[in-house]
């Protein structure tokens, strides 16, 4: 029977899972699941057992008869979700036991991130600060958290072996028995510069080259599930293990965009991806390579998570059927999840405005869409004075870009063709990753439809 390849999403609020096949679907596109699976975290989010125990779960709803067909399986998960764990990926006691989540700030590490990040030995130029822009710089940024996990072994004599690594790469870990890897993009904002091919010289010093991976670039292939790891997913022994990726660099090989194309991902945070002829360089921006080419872009700490705050999924789907996209509320909402934002500014300190609330609940949700489409014509605006290309058109991405009303306020907004493809998850685009590094066998691989 033929191979069949499959994709996870670590996503903000759960697990999702896609599953490819050689061909594709039936219906003939190369690109179309043949089965889809999802599912909350059965824990806390940021509890690695829930994790790991997710997944697990997830495949036990997958039939015996596909499981066993799978090939090759590749991961993606929440940028900057950091975890210290100790040798063989050990899960440590508190208060290590939990990981730092994606929207974590440590602002108090600050001037140890300068410290580290200006002795860089010609890395960085320290009297300009040039160091400032790189993405580890950010106190919202992974390189924070790990100096926060750092000190917090260190002040339990936990500090003997300890790991560092990020949502994805520690599941990955878990599927070979073997956590020396990272993938490169889920380590940008650690200090892996992608340029040079190596950790910046002030963080391999500073947290110490045994607490970081060993990086492999997105679609290598990493060798074969452990065996504990194959019987507890139900997977073939020789199911390959493909380096994944962050969510939203997953989203992107799904989106499958072309020349000017911008992608927005409307998850539980509100993530802008554009390709670029070069990095670029500003507060609170990542570059990954994806495919081959340069992805510029930043995750706000705003997005469809919010609505759920007020609105269940019924609530949100009836009330948007009343809003009216071209008559604005005039409430300038600032719809953060909390305290802190990561881009398109960068500031720990920015507090959320979600009042006044009007008596009407549609009014209000189109206000909070309000806020989240300004943010987001902000984020391009700022990656254009950055220097990426002036944009064509956007494609849509995630949940919200099931919410036609939505998309109307963002065109308006925009002033350009905004297309929602709701189907094409990160899920969607782990599954073409392992398929493309089963064909391709190379160390990094394209992963086109």
């Amino acid at each position: 029977m033929s191979a069949l390849y499959l994709g996870v999403d670590l996503g903000s609020s759960g697990l999702r899972l896609a599953v490819l096949a050689e061909a594709g679907a039936p219906d003939g596109d190369p690109a179309s699941p043949v089965l889809e699976r999802q599912s909350p975290y059965p824990g806390r989010f940021e509890d690695p057992e829930a994790w790991r125990q997710g997944l697990i779960d997830l495949l036990a709803a997958v039939p015996e008869e596909v499981r066993r067909r799978v090939a090759a399986v590749a991961i993606d998960g929440t940028s900057g979700t950091l975890l210290a764990c100790g040798p063989g990926g050990r899960l440590l006691p508190p208060p290590l036991a939990d990981a730092l989540p994606y929207h974590q700030a440590c602002p108090e590490q600050a001037g140890a991130i300068a410290t580290l990040l200006a002795a860089g030995k010609g890395a960085w130029d320290a009297e300009s600060g040039a160091w400032a822009d790189h993405p580890a710089a950010s106190s919202s940024g992974s390189l924070a958290r790990a100096l926060r996990l750092q000190s917090l072994a260190r002040e339990t004599g936990l500090a003997q072996g300890l790991l560092l690594r990020h949502q994805a790469d520690w599941l990955m870990g878990w599927l070979l028995d073997d956590w020396r890897w990272g993938e490169e993009g889920n380590n940008v904002r650690l200090g892996w510069d992608l340029q040079q091919g190596r950790w910046l010289a002030g963080v391999a010093e500073g947290l110490g080259a045994g607490a970081l991976p060993g990086i492999r670039s997105s679609g290598s292939r990493l060798g074969r599930l452990a065996p504990p790891a194959a019987a507890c997913l139900g997977l073939p022994a020789d199911c390959q293990v493909v380096a994944g990726s962050t969510d939203a660099n997953a989203a992107v090989l799904a989106a499958d965009p072309q020349e000017g194309d911008g992608i927005t991902v409307l998850g539980t945070t509100l993530v802008l991806k554009q390709f670029v002829d070069a990095p670029l360089a500003g507060a609170g921006l990542s570059n990954h390579r994806v495919g081959g080419r340069w992805l510029a872009g930043g995750a706000s700490n705003a997005g469809a998570g919010i609505l759920r705050r007020f609105f269940d999924d019924a609530q949100i789907a009836e009330l948007s059927r009343q809003i009216t996209p071209d008559r604005p509320t005039g409430l300038a909402l600032q719809p953060l999840s909390r305290r802190g934002e990561r881009f398109p500014v960068d500031d720990p300190a920015l507090e959320p405005i979600l009042e006044p609330r009007p008596a009407s609940d549609a009014r209000y949700l189109q206000a909070l869409l309000e806020g989240l489409t300004a943010i987001e014509v902000t984020g391009w605006r700022r990656l254009r004075e950055l220097g990426a290309p002036a944009l064509r058109r956007v494609i849509s991405v995630g949940g919200g870009a099931r919410n036609s009303q939505w998309r109307a306020l963002r065109t308006r907004a925009l002033g350009i063709p905004v297309l929602n493809r709701p189907k094409r998850t990160a899920a969607l685009g782990m599954a073409l990753l392992a398929r493309a590094s089963s064909r391709m066998g190379a160390e990094s691989v394209s992963p086109r439809p």
